[in-house]
């Protein structure tokens, strides 16, 4: 997994051709302008999800993991906390949707990061991330998802 500003994404666009068009897309979209919603930049092999939400508390939720999409999870608005751990050695509480792409897990996160407007995680399949939770109370959060297949 890698956590950072979108201000250094120029440092991972090493990772390849597909990051390098995510990012692309991360600094040349105003966000305050995209509705909810999936959009494509690359067919299957990049596409975009935007959604809007209020954070929630961890109690109740799992971690998550995906074997087909590698994701960049960016901050457009809010702040939020995500939980993350390596699959390493973990057993799913739900067994792998292929249709879904993700499988899920019980297990308490071992790290916590905070999120802020700006910020992004990309978390690979063999990282484990429990997105979407409040640091102090609900706020309302507008994230950018992008999946990178793996392929």
């Amino acid at each position: 997994m890698i956590l950072d500003t979108l201000a250094n994404a120029q440092r991972y666009e090493g990772l390849g051709p597909k990051f390098v068009k995510a990012f692309e897309y991360l600094r040349q979209t105003d966000f305050n302008l995209v509705e909810k919603g999936k959009y494509p930049i690359a067919g299957d092999d990049i596409f975009v999800i935007v959604n809007e939400y209020d954070t929630v508390d961890a109690a109740g939720e799992q971690m998550e993991s995906h074997k087909k999409y590698i994701d960049v999870q960016y901050v457009a608005a809010g702040v939020e906390r995500i939980g993350h751990d390596f699959l390493e050695n973990k057993t799913p509480s739900k067994p792998y949707d292929e249709a879904s792409d993700y499988m899920l897990f019980a297990a308490p996160p071992a790290f916590f990061t905070v999120l802020e407007k700006g910020w992004f995680a990309i978390f690979f399949p063999t990282d484990l991330h429990m997105p979407n939770l409040r640091v102090a109370g609900p706020v309302g959060v507008k994230k950018v998802v992008i999946k990178i297949s793996v392929d």
